[in-house]
């Protein structure tokens, strides 16, 4: 038990390392750092472009659906590193088990394309 513990000593040592960073910056950059407010600083900062109008315009459905299906197909991709690091050690088995998870993302982009979810109008 108390190897098992003491093993974990270097993962807490960094990670209380790299939070007492973040947090000592933060703290000292904002005792440290200029305190000028004015009214041109206190606005609204839209990419340089004088805010005009409603926020709260309609966007279309589309740019959601593309982003949400690059933030899939991009997730899918993480799980073929392990499996191409791995790749000797899996065997046949490994290997029939990613080809089905392929044949999955391929029905998957299929249907997307035959629903015409990424063609803009």
């Amino acid at each position: 038990m108390q190897s098992s513990l003491s093993s974990y000593f270097p993962i807490l040592m960094q990670m209380l390392l790299a939070v007492g960073f973040v947090v000592g910056t933060i703290i000292v950059s904002g005792k440290l750092g200029p305190k000028r407010s004015s009214v041109s600083k206190d606005k609204n900062f839209e990419c340089g472009i004088e805010s005009v109008g409603n926020a709260r315009i309609p966007f279309s459905v589309k740019y959601f659906l593309v982003a949400i299906l690059f933030v899939l197909f991009d997730v899918e991709v993480i799980f073929l590193y392990p499996w191409a690091i791995n790749f000797k050690e899996l065997g046949m088995e490994g290997m029939v088990k990613m080809v089905i998870f392929m044949l999955l993302l391929l029905v998957g982009f299929f249907y997307i394309i035959k629903k015409k979810a990424l063609e803009w109008e």
